[in-house]
């Protein structure tokens, strides 16, 4: 931490930490380019371990919210996966990138990832939705200057996004409910 406090990034790497206690979580820099570095020169990817809130891998990014947001709040992302691969930490990066290139990520919105989530998977987009996985513990970060909310980049198939364009999320949701998705099952089923 820095003598005027915290950075965004430090105090979403607090915040993850706090909310997985007990899980060993380790912050790889991954900010591609001189251009990502000097526009957030401290963003990374937190990878969290296997713990006593599951026994998955969780990725997270702190940085996103460093750019001053309109309002104060800003946007990290979560992405939850079976196994620690290199993949997700660059997916997730891939996910910082875009949202700090103006595009702006929030609930509803979707990234296409231009292949699959991983090889033999049918999932090659996410949607961004609340961290149901995590709850709110882990959505409401406060970082200096406001909060972050930290949302889900979920993988999903072509079908399911185009199921959302036409029939709205929360039908996409409950589609996702009543099919009873592992969302960390890269081979699982398309609902739609």
């Amino acid at each position: 931490m820095s003598d005027t406090g915290p950075s965004a990034a430090e105090a979403v790497e607090v915040h993850v930490r706090g909310f997985f206690t007990g899980h060993p979580v380790e912050a790889v820099d991954h900010t591609p380019g001189l251009r990502g570095r000097k526009a957030v020169p401290d963003r990374r990817v937190l990878v969290v371990g296997p713990g006593p809130r599951g026994d998955c891998w969780t990725y997270v990014t702190a940085g996103c919210c460093a750019p001053a947001e309109e309002d104060g709040r800003g946007r990290e992302f979560v992405m939850t996966a079976h196994v620690r691969d290199q993949r997700f930490i660059e997916l997730m990066a891939m996910v910082a990138g875009y949202h700090l290139e103006g595009r702006r990520l929030d609930v509803e919105h979707s990234v296409p990832i231009g292949e699959p989530w991983v090889p033999g998977s049918t999932c090659d987009h996410l949607l961004i939705s609340l961290p149901y996985l995590h709850g709110p513990g882990l959505e409401h970060c406060p970082v200096p200057g406001g909060h972050a909310r930290v949302l889900w980049a979920l993988p999903v198939t072509a079908a399911e996004i185009e199921f959302r364009r036409r029939h709205g999320h929360e039908a996409l949701e409950r589609l996702f409910d009543e099919a009873e998705i592992i969302p960390t099952d890269p081979f699982r089923a398309s609902v739609a």
